[in-house]
Order: C-alpha cells, then structure tokens, then sequence
C-alpha cells in the first residue's frame, strides 16, 4: 500500500487545492471520464478523491481510476467508501482491493439511503461503525470524513451534528472534508464551534463552483446549502447567459478560496463535476498563489 497519506501532504506554509471527481455509472462512459479525470490530474492538485457510487454500484470504477491517476499521473489519491447497504464482509472486501491497488486514503461515509432500502442488523448504520472498521483492519489506512457547515441535514442540532463528529474522530478520523456552502461567514463560525468543542483535526473546506443556474438547483437539493444574497443576486443577473454565468461562478469560488486562504486555511477540497475547464480556471486565477 502506498505510504502516501493524505495528513502528510498538507503543507501549513503553502496553500494547496484538491479535486473531487466522480466515476461513470456505466462503462461506456468510462473512456470519457478517465480522460476528464486525468486533464483534471495534469493541473497538479496536492490529491484528488474519487466518488462511490450509491449503494456502491461503481465501487470498480472508483478503485480503477483511483489506481490509474495515483500511477499514471503521480498524483496522490483516496477513495470514498460508502457503508449504509454493505455488511461486514463486503466492506472487507472493498478495503483489501484498495491496500492491494495502493489506496491508503479512504473518506468513509455512511451514504445515502438509496429508495425502498431498509437497512437490517448486518449491515453498517453509521460512518462511525466504518470508520472503526476500517481501522481494526488496517490501522494504516489515512481516514477521512464529512462535516456540514450547515448541520447534518438529519441531525436535530449543530451541537448533536458535532458531537458525532467528535465520536468519529475519537474512532481514528485523521481529517475531515467540509460540505460546500457559499458563505464563508458560516464556515468560520463552523470552525469556531468545531474547535470550541475540542476537535482538532484538519478541515479542507468544500468549494463548489457553479457554473450554470441548473447546476444550482441539484446542488442546494442535494447538499441542502444555503445561498447568501450576494450569490443569488450573481444567479439573477447571469444565470440565462451561460457563458456569463460561467465565468461569475468560477470568480465566485476563486474568491472564496481566497479568503480561506487569507483566514488561515491552506488546503481547498474543490467540487470538480470532471470539468476541466472549470478545474484550470480556478487554478489560473491562483496561480501566483499556489507557486
């Protein structure tokens, strides 16, 4: 397995950007995506994570282009791995072919409940049950997970949503990854109560650059996201010209890339959705940062 973790790449003197890419869902596409991927790769990102499909239905796929970029490009990798519908065994399984592929960064997730599914006693509930998993099988396995800036959409408090964190990373979670959000206002307030509350890992805050109004409306569905005034009066103004509203929402996420930086942050985890125009942009912009 490689050495590579992802709590050693993190620089705290250089400010650094990772991509997040997703696999096909079909092997048709696959083609398309590994070359999407590897253009992403080729802007030298300090990681990347591949996505698990739901239910794990491209979980190959994931471990396949993980293994692909980490070799081909050199760029270090990690693998989601989604528990909700696996029992024990699978989930063996799925770590033995990523120690054996040389993934040794997972971010570990419950995942979503997929439609009609009624999880049973065998199978995993919680990302804490993964995550304990995952170290009593492989204690050498760098472990990520998620937080939200926003709350957990099915947690009843912020303050319940972090004591689970703090539960997860009392199992073994070397770091977390944020959720996007657009006003980083509520992110530095997150912080403060993430730290207040004694959780001290590293945090790479989320960024989601939107690119067009439809690509809006799925993202704040799924990630249940606020936007602040200032990006909606962005999506009044641009969001039926499409180049237009392109080139605001790549500008819109450089500047709040910006000011993590300038607040403290130094490693941004950027919701790629395998465009690598969108990729380059963002990475253009900072340039004379990034050097």
């Amino acid at each position: 397995m490689s050495s590579i973790r992802i709590n050693d790449l993190t620089d705290q003197h250089k400010y650094s950007v990772s991509f997040e890419v997703f696999p096909p869902k079909t092997i048709d596409k696959m083609e398309n995506v590994v070359s999407a991927v590897r253009q992403i790769a080729d802007l030298k990102p300090v990681f990347m994570s591949v996505t698990y499909g739901a239910g794990g239905g491209t979980s190959d796929y994931t471990i396949s282009i993980a293994r692909d970029i980490q070799e081909k490009k050199g760029v270090p990798m990690m693998a989601h791995l989604t528990c909700i519908t696996s029992d024990k065994q699978q989930i063996q399984s799925q770590l033995a072919r990523l120690r054996e592929n040389g993934i040794s960064n997972i971010l570990a997730l419950r995942g979503d409940i997929p439609d009609g599914f009624t999880p049973t006693q065998i199978h995993f509930r919680h990302a804490i049950e993964l995550v304990r998993e995952i170290k009593a099988f492989d204690p050498d396995f760098c472990i990520g997970g998620a937080c939200y800036p926003e709350t957990h959409p099915e947690a009843r408090t912020q303050e319940e949503d972090i004591s689970h964190i703090m539960e997860k990373v009392n199992a073994g979670m070397d770091f977390l990854i944020s959720q996007m959000f657009f006003d980083n206002a509520s992110f530095y307030s997150y912080m403060y109560q993430l730290r207040e509350a004694g959780i001290g890992v590293p945090v790479h805050p989320g960024i989601m650059p939107i690119v067009n109004a439809k690509q809006m409306k799925r993202t704040l569905k799924l990630s249940g996201s606020q936007l602040p005034h200032r990006f909606r009066r962005i999506l009044d103004v641009f969001g039926d010209d499409p180049k237009a509203m392109c080139q605001a929402g790549i500008a819109y996420a450089t500047d709040q890339i910006i000011d993590l930086f300038a607040n403290g942050f130094h490693s941004v985890h950027v919701y790629s959705m395998n465009n690598p125009a969108v990729g380059k942009a963002i990475m253009d912009n900072l340039s004379d940062i990034l050097r």
